[in-house]
């Protein structure tokens, strides 16, 4: 699987300024596992129309989600259905209620203090390389005796051809007084926050340049600017590239 090349046949555009047109007709099946997706591939169709017909039961965009108190041990989120994997209810998802696959949330994200470490990679080692940040961020923050509040975020802030750079988050309760002593670069700092357009991934992580194909074309479609970075929050373990029962939410953070 290589990013870089969803980047490369949309992303990287849109960062740019969405300078070039993407065409909504144009279909194709998701990349299939261990294939990576040409870098010039047509975007899949929205999975939200771009302009539906008015719904006079239904408002026109949906109502930003706000961040609200985590429910107590053993009691379910709000909204939390069948079809959602369950989590624990100690470090729940920057937005409470769950997303559902198809479904485009405007969502508002919540800065919350979160254990920081930056990292890059290779696409190829992608998850290997998110595993080992966020396992090294639970050891500190173990040795530190902090607890984690809430799931795995990787910011992506730089993409290249044969790779990328990344801040692996893990959200706390709140920062220590005196951050404690790394020898790896661990810090301190909010995840990020304002309004944001949630996309839900289902499936296995080499099948997720699919969605972001998908995101791409909505965007565009839409006319939406956002920022050069984007955000994947992982609702379930990342245990490798192919496990199937993956959950991830793609954040485009709008500008």
């Amino acid at each position: 699987m290589t990013r870089c090349r969803r980047f490369a046949s949309g992303l990287c555009v849109l960062v740019a300024g969405l300078a070039s047109a993407v065409p909504l007709a144009a279909q194709q099946p998701p990349p299939q596992s261990g294939v990576p997706s040409p870098a010039q591939t047509n975007p899949l169709s929205t999975t939200t129309a771009p302009n539906p017909t008015p719904d006079p039961n239904r408002s026109a965009a949906p109502a930003p989600e706000q961040a609200v108190t985590p429910p107590p041990a053993g009691q379910a989120a709000p909204g939390a259905g069948s079809t959602t994997p369950a989590t624990d209810p100690t470090r729940p998802p920057l937005v409470a209620k769950p997303a559902e696959p198809g479904d485009v949330d405007e969502v508002t994200l919540p800065a919350k203090p979160a254990a920081i470490l930056a990292g890059k990679a290779k696409w190829e080692d992608a998850v290997p390389s998110l595993q080992k940040a966020f396992a090294q961020i639970e050891a500190d923050l173990g040795k530190a005796g902090i607890k984690p509040a809430g799931r795995p975020l990787a910011v992506f802030t730089k993409t290249e051809d044969d790779g990328f750079e990344f801040d692996a988050m893990i959200p706390v309760a709140a920062p220590p007084a005196v951050a404690p002593a790394s020898d790896d670069g661990l810090h301190f700092g909010t995840t990020p926050a304002g309004k944001a357009l949630r996309f839900a991934h289902r499936g296995s992580y080499e099948s997720i340049d699919g969605t972001y194909e998908t995101l791409t074309a909505y965007l565009d479609a839409k006319d939406v600017v956002v920022q050069d970075r984007f955000v994947e929050e992982y609702v379930t373990d990342l245990k490798d590239g192919t496990d199937d029962a993956l959950d991830v939410n793609i954040y485009a953070l709008l500008k």
